[in-house]
This record gives structure tokens, sequence and C-alpha cells, in this order.
């Protein structure tokens, strides 16, 4: 049997203290780019089928009953719900659409689930919450969750959805908005660890549909874990959180700051398709290449991204989870955008044409690297005989290539101003902007992004 040590009596401390800890701006400024991002991918990923489907079943299963209860409404709006339902809304919403942050030994995503948990319990129990509290706390959700995602991918063989490990980190969060004793803090992350989706990723992967990274079932098992806590529901240890074999993983926790490793997206798509992306964007611009004399574009990169869907996609998932047709798009349209992966856009003649002439192919290399590192080298061929080529390269949005403040705010605006129109765009970003700051709360957040 493995020894167990007490992580979970530390996860509670960490917690508590956070909220008045004096973390430097660099980091809290890190946590609000974070929330305008993912605020922008939810808005985004409202308009794909997904979140009809959702809204109706959340609405149906997940309302306030007779009894009352706790309740709040989904992050960017809708009925009355509880918890537990908003909480699988928003992280299906977000993860709806592949534009949001993540992260690259965890390889999965800790905000898709956090944010909308965070939202939906400190509505139904804490909506006053400061901002700069609240930040505090989102950022106390990255720690945990990164963590918990690097100590299952430490401890199983299989590649697991973020979902897995999101449990974990959303009911922590939930736990501590709750005020569980300690031992029933633990319990919470027992019970959200054993129902936690341990979804086989690359199932997805090699058949896209909508159930993709299952962050929207992890955040709705975390919160569920917290209630039935509170309620006097018992569960075994975390193992992630308190295997002593792990402790080299939870050891830094309130010292090293994982929330400065997460990348940022500029595509609404797989991140492993990013740098065969930015490769081609590189190239085209260049040399001015036109799509119409393209012969063949060969992108090598490793074997988890050569999984990815590289036919002409049905479905915005196919779309997402793809390779050839997004690199297709960049070559055509200069970006890669949310409107370019849904609805009518998947049946653009030119961008279908160009995506049988685009294959992602294996290199050794690059395999061996994977997940800490995620490069791709990109040739094309055009029909005059001539190739160009670019050099090896890994994605923009990472730690050491981060977007720019003025691309952070551009992508805000272009994924949110479609659904909102320009006025309420700008409005919001310049409120999310000063979010943290005093007299900002919770409630005027989910005000500010629901109107």
């Amino acid at each position: 049997m493995r020894k167990l040590s007490l992580r979970d009596g530390d996860l509670r401390s960490f917690l508590s203290t956070i909220e008045t800890t004096d973390l430097s701006e660099e980091i809290v400024d890190k946590a609000r780019w974070c929330l305008v991002d993912l605020i922008a991918t939810a808005v985004a990923g409202s308009a794909t089928p997904l979140a009809g489907i959702l809204v109706r079943y959340v609405g149906d299963f997940h309302g306030v009953g007779l009894n009352g209860g706790p309740s709040c409404r989904p992050m960017i709006g809708g009925p009355l719900t509880n918890p537990v339902g908003a909480a699988l809304l928003g992280g299906m919403v977000i993860d709806s659409m592949d534009a949001h942050d993540g992260h690259s030994l965890t390889k999965g995503h800790v905000g898709c689930a956090a944010l909308p948990s965070l939202l939906a319990v400190a509505e139904a129990a804490r909506p006053d919450l400061e901002g700069g509290t609240f930040l505090r706390l989102l950022i106390a959700g990255y720690e945990i969750g990164t963590r918990a995602g690097i100590a299952l991918h430490n401890s199983v063989p299989e590649y697991h959805s973020s979902g897995a490990w999101n449990a974990v980190c959303c009911a922590a969060l939930a736990g501590h908005l709750l005020e569980l004793d300690e031992t029933r803090f633990q319990h919470a992350l027992g019970i959200a660890e054993y129902h936690g989706p341990r979804s086989q990723l690359m199932r997805d992967v090699d058949y896209p549909t909508m159930v993709k990274d299952g962050s929207g079932w992890g955040a709705m098992a975390g919160v569920s874990a917290a209630y039935l806590a509170s309620g006097g529901f018992t569960g075994a240890p975390a193992v992630s959180v308190v295997d002593e074999d792990l402790d080299e993983v939870w050891n830094d926790l309130g010292e090293r700051w994982r929330i400065q490793e997460q990348y940022t997206k500029l595509y609404p798509v797989c991140r492993w398709a990013h740098a065969g992306i930015d490769g081609v964007r590189e190239l085209k611009a260049a040399h001015a290449i036109k799509p119409d004399d393209v012969d063949e574009v060969i992108v090598h990169t490793f074997h988890e991204a050569t999984r990815l869907f590289q036919g002409i996609p049905q479905t915005t998932d196919q779309a997402q989870y793809g390779t050839s047709f997004p690199t297709a798009v960049a070559l055509i349209h200069g970006n890669v955008l949310p409107q370019h992966v849904v609805d009518d856009a998947l049946g653009d003649p030119q961008v279908c044409r160009l995506t049988e002439r685009i294959r992602y192919v294996e290199d050794g290399e690059y395999s061996r690297l994977f997940p800490a590192r995620r490069f791709a080298r990109v040739e094309i061929r055009l029909k005059d005989g001539s190739i160009h080529s670019s050099a090896p390269r890994e994605p923009r949005g990472d730690p050491d290539a981060p977007l720019s403040v003025a691309e952070l705010e551009r992508k805000f605006l272009l994924y949110t101003t479609p659904a909102w129109g320009e006025e309420q765009s700008r409005n919001c970003l310049c409120y999310l902007s000063q979010f943290g700051r005093p007299g900002t709360t919770v409630r005027d957040l989910l005000h500010a992004i629901r109107n």
C-alpha cells in the first residue's frame, strides 16, 4: 500500500492564506489576462452546436428544485441553475472552442474548468467576494490544477483528459468557498478524484466529437464533490495529491508559480497544430505565397499531432481537432479565427481543395521531445517546383514567446464582437483590464460579462 502524506491539509492551508497573500503584480496580471482570454473563448464557444445542447440539458436537469438550494446562472448568462450545472455548462462551452490556455506538462488545460467552477460557487455562496481575492483564488486554481495534472501523468501510464485532474482542482476551490473543515475538504478531494472523468483523450483525437477534453465533466465532478462532502459524504484519499511518491510535484506549492507557465493560444484549434500553422503563416508572409500556387505542404512534427484529424471536417469538432484544414485556412486567410472553424466555413471550396494537399508527418526527434516541447518544421512546395522551408519552431504564446498585450486585446475583440457588438466588447475589455483592483467584485464581474 502506498504511503500517504497530509498534502490535503497543505492545500487547505494554501487556499486559506492566498486570499490575503501579497503576490507580485506580474503574477496577478497573468491571472487577469487568463481571465480575459477564458471569457473571450466562452463567448465564442456560446455559438457552437454544443452550447445549445448544454443550455437545454442544464435547464432540464440542473434547474433549481422545489426544495431550493444554492443557485446561480451560467458564467455568460442563462436561466437560473445550481452551481453544479453552471460549472458543467461553463466548462463545456469554453472547451467547445479550443482557444483556451494550457500547460505543456499537464498536456491539458486548467482554466477551462477552474474559472466556471469558481464563478458558479462564488455567485451562490460569496457573490460580493472582492475582485482581488477572486483573482488570487483563480491563481490558486492554476497552481493546484497544474500540479494535479502533472501528478496524474507521473503516476499512471494512460493519457487522461484534463477533466480527470481538473475535478480535484475544482473540488479544492469549491470546498474552500464553502468553508469546509479540513476533514470534509479532504473527503471532497477524494470524491472528486474517484469520480473524475478518466477519459482516454487519444480516443477523441482519433475520433473528434463533442466530448473534447472532459473539462466540463471534471468541473461538474469537482463542484459536486465539494457539495457532497459538505453534507457528510466521504471519499477515499486523493492519491494524486497525498501520495508521498509525488511530493516533488507539490513541495514547491506557494513558491513556484506555475500560472506563469501557461501558454496562450492564437488559434481556436488543438495546440499541437499551432507550430505548423505559425510556420505556414511566416512562410506565406516572407515569400508572398498565393494559395493557388501551392502544390503540397508537408509539416514535420511529433507523433501525437499526426493523430489529429487530417481530412475535410464535417463538424467544428473535427476542424478544431484537425491539422490540415486549419493550416489551409491560415494559408488562405492569413489567420485562423472562430468563424473559420464553424458552420458554412467548413465547406469553403478553396479551403477544402487546399486541405487535400497538406500532410502532417512524424519526426522522431520531435516525438521524443513531446510533451515538454512541441516542434514543427514546414515545407511548402509550389507548382513551379520551388520549395520554401521553415526552421524548426515551437508555437507562439508559450511562456518564452508570449503574446503581446495588443495581441491579447485583439483576440478578445475578435472573439467577442460577433456576439456582443463592438461597443460592449470594448467596454467589457476595459472593465476586465481593471478587475482585481479595489472596488471590483464577483457580482460586478458577472454583470460585465452577461450584459
